[in-house]
């Protein structure tokens, strides 16, 4: 408000009343929504962050729920403090790299604890809002005719892979093509949350597709044999084709020779 009060003194002229009155009534909105935003709401709409979930906070209250964490988490009553909101006495005292590894030790709370939220009934109804809404993706393979994916994490363990997308469908795992949303952690979201989530609904799950890629040369199927390697592969259209030269030399051969013959006579 008194940024907006000394521009007009700027200007040469005093704002009148309404435009007082309509400038302290937008700041006041501002003021307040910036107040209700809460730091779930702030960094599950950070960019990059959009496949978590906002975990309630009634969740996060219940120490049961957070059993095991404390010990994987640097910082972790002031890192909760942050998640929920509440001041900490002590933050002045904190010098600017403790805070930001508060900030950090924060982020990963929050991932561990959303990757347990979410397989509750709350979550997993929060994740099919998402789903419905295709938020992680579609499957790339061509024959899954682009169904809509979910995440999955392939480890449990922290900083170990980042989220990737699974296909119901084709039962298959892929990068997602955002790469912001690709730095997340794929603890956060787990090794079983997919398939428990496809468990409980059930009428999500899509047939398997009828349709497979088969590799062929000039149309013809490729026939890998029993090894199934590339250089037995080879070695067979080259006997092809040494088979075939052969077929048309014994061609060319046997319609000469009654040319010969009549020549001779």
């Amino acid at each position: 408000m008194a940024e907006k009060t000394s521009s007009a003194y700027d200007k040469g002229k005093f704002p009148d009343e309404e435009e007082s009155e309509t400038d302290s009534e937008g700041s006041d909105v501002n003021t307040s929504d910036e107040e209700d935003s809460s730091w779930i709401s702030w960094f599950c709409t950070l960019k990059g962050n959009e496949f978590l979930c906002e975990v309630d906070e009634d969740y996060i209250q219940d120490d049961f729920n957070l059993s095991g964490l404390s010990s994987q988490v640097a910082y972790y009553e002031y890192a909760l403090d942050l998640i929920l909101d509440v001041e900490s006495p002590n933050d002045e005292m904190m010098t600017e790299e403790q805070h930001e590894m508060v900030e950090s030790s924060a982020e990963m709370l929050y991932g561990l604890i959303h990757s347990r939220y979410i397989l509750t009934s709350r979550g997993m109804n929060a994740v099919l809002e998402k789903y419905k809404n295709v938020h992680y993706g579609r499957c790339p393979r061509a024959y899954c005719c682009g169904q809509p994916c979910l995440p999955v994490g392939t480890s449990d363990i922290p900083r170990t892979s980042t989220v990737k997308t699974y296909c119901p469908k084709c039962c298959d795992i892929y990068y997602t093509r955002n790469k912001y949303q690709g730095n997340i952690d794929g603890a956060y979201f787990g090794t079983t949350f997919p398939h428990l989530f496809l468990m409980t609904f059930s009428y999500l799950k899509p047939p398997k597709p009828t349709q497979v890629y088969t590799p062929r040369i000039f149309g013809f199927k490729i026939h890998n044999g029993s090894g199934g390697s590339s250089s037995s592969t080879a070695k067979q259209i080259t006997q092809g084709e040494s088979e075939q030269k052969r077929r048309q030399r014994e061609g060319v051969q046997a319609e000469a020779q009654p040319a010969d013959g009549a020549m001779g006579g």
